[in-house]
């Protein structure tokens, strides 16, 4: 064994060894040499510290006394417990499959994705247009939000003859209106088509965010083949050649087509809706022309109609009121002052949308109900520019006007006109949408407006 390597005293193997240490003499000053190695006893151990027994942390000695004494699921609650997360979430989060239209802007926006999972749900939409949504299986979905009442019914009349009903929800309107700009809104004025509302001391120096249109004269225009230049509008900065007229989505998908259809069909037949199939087809046929002069229709005109080159793409586009407010709302929030440049003009025959949340399963109704009644929902309903309805009377509450009014953006009013367009019913507004947009029928249509 090395010389400069320590060595601890080898064990006494026997009686030579305790015999030879006996026979040396004393000598207490040095200490004694260490002992001649015994071959007998294997090879020796080198010398060790002494060592400070320490214990393992509190915790580790709680887990493994819990794992010999205690089942596994009591286990478990007690490390989560030991561990400082026993405030994680408890309960299951639910998935909702849902097929939505342009609604789904709510159900989007981040905050209300966090106060859905907050009560246990998330929802995973699949987009399409709100008459796709009536026209296709809803099999394996939880719920389907159509943008008004139209498609709404397609579904519920036919889950109804399937002996399955469902359960439906309203927590929102948002009236149909048409977006445009400045320039487009104070020609209209210029010609007699359009006026101004009155915009009170939230006005700003540009002037309202706010129009009455005429739908009549409005859509005379059109019929007319009248065009920008010739309403004047180069004295606004402006030259467009084009015809005077309203773009749509595709009437064969969006409710916001469909409804705008049935809209212009009211106000050209005299505040009149068809009765009956022969009098749908000779209406749409009527109309047909002042709805394709558009040319190929977007698929969706809000996002075209806030885009930086919007303008130049459509100067009036049909939206929902909602899609223009949350814009106001944000522009507001991040420059100080409304975006006066982009302004509504609301139809003179006014027409307000009534989305319809269509629950298919237990978990769906839970989720409108939710929807409808939980106040931190309708305040960021209100926030994104909806009407909210009034979850005590079903009335829309006066909450959007106050909240509007609070950053200085100008309160909208409706209509001073009372007269309220009349969609026909289904069978026959489908009938009209396929005439018009030639659309493929949808569900059970046909013989029904027979």
């Amino acid at each position: 064994m090395s010389a400069n390597r320590a060595e601890r005293p080898a064990r006494p193997a026997a009686g030579s060894a305790r015999s030879a240490r006996a026979a040396r003499p004393a000598r207490p000053d040095p200490p004694a040499p260490p002992a001649p190695s015994d071959p007998s006893a294997g090879p020796e151990r080198p010398a060790e510290e002494p060592r400070l027994a320490v214990g393992g942390p509190a915790r580790s000695r709680l887990r493994r006394t819990l794992a010999l004494a205690l089942p596994v699921p009591v286990i478990g609650l007690v490390l989560l417990l030991a561990s400082g997360h026993l405030t994680l979430p408890l309960d299951r989060i639910v998935t909702i499959e849902a097929k939505m239209a342009s609604k789904r802007d709510f159900f989007e926006n981040p905050e209300v994705r966090r106060i859905l999972m907050k009560h246990g749900f998330r929802v995973h939409i699949t987009r399409m247009g709100s008459r796709d949504i009536a026209t296709q299986d809803v099999a394996g979905y939880d719920v389907v939000f159509p943008s008004g009442q139209p498609a709404a019914d397609l579904i519920t009349r036919e889950r109804a003859k399937a002996g399955d009903p469902v359960l439906t929800y309203r927590p929102f309107v948002s009236p149909i209106v048409l977006a445009t700009y400045r320039e487009y809104a104070e020609t209209l004025a210029d010609a007699d088509i359009a006026e101004p509302q009155p915009a009170g001391p939230s006005a700003g120096p540009a002037g309202p965010l706010y129009y009455t249109l005429d739908m009549g004269k409005f859509l005379q225009q059109t019929k007319q083949g009248r065009r920008w230049d010739d309403l004047g509008i180069e004295k606004h900065g402006v030259h467009n050649g084009n015809k005077v007229l309203a773009q749509t989505s595709d009437v064969c998908d969006s409710n916001s087509g469909g409804t705008y259809l049935g809209l212009v069909s009211f106000v050209w037949h005299g505040n009149d809706a068809p009765g009956n199939g022969e009098d749908a087809d000779r209406y749409a046929r009527d109309i047909k022309e002042l709805l394709i002069e558009q040319g190929l229709p977007g698929s969706e005109r809000a996002e075209t109609y806030l885009s930086v080159d919007g303008k130049s793409i459509a100067p009036i586009s049909v939206i929902y009121e909602h899609q223009f407010l949350a814009h106001q709302i944000r522009y507001e929030a991040e420059h100080g002052e409304p975006d006066d440049g982009r302004v509504l003009l609301y139809p003179s025959t006014r027409f307000v949308t009534e989305p319809q949340l269509v629950a298919l399963t237990g978990d769906g109704e839970r989720l409108g109900e939710l929807v409808t009644e939980d106040p931190e929902l309708q305040h960021k309903a209100m926030e994104l520019g909806f009407r909210v309805r009034d979850a005590t009377s079903g009335s829309t509450s006066d909450q959007l006007a106050a909240f509007l009014a609070d950053r200085g953006i100008q309160v909208p009013v409706t209509s001073a006109d009372d007269t309220k367009a009349v969609l026909p019913r289904l069978p026959l507004l489908e009938r009209m949408i396929q005439t018009v947009g030639e659309c493929p029928p949808a569900q059970s249509s046909q013989q029904d407006a027979k």
